[in-house]
């Protein structure tokens, strides 16, 4: 009794295996696969424009405080009446300070 239930056993575990997955699931599986390689390419798409976002406005702040600093430095020469200040009165330019 146990030789033929075994071979029963062994011969129902053939059949599952040589049946293999219907037309259905290979499908899904190809669905799955491809829907996950999409969320991959949609991520990493995502994840460049973020970083592009980012570069371009570290770019735009350090060129904002390239300005802000030349404004002062210019603000700092024309108070000490150095080279590039603002003509006085009548259009004179004010002796530089030794």
């Amino acid at each position: 009794m146990k030789k033929v239930l075994s071979l029963m056993l062994l011969a129902g575990m053939f059949s599952f295996y040589a049946c293999g997955p219907s037309a259905e699931e290979k499908a899904a599986a190809e669905k799955a696969k491809a829907d996950s390689v999409k969320a991959v390419e949609d991520a990493a798409k995502a994840a460049k424009e973020a970083a592009t976002q980012d570069s371009l406005a570290k770019v735009k702040a350090a060129e904002e405080e390239m300005a802000k600093a030349k404004a002062a430095e210019d603000s700092a020469k024309a108070k000490k009446g150095g080279k590039g200040a603002p003509a006085a009165k009548g259009g004179k330019v004010a002796p530089a300070k030794k």
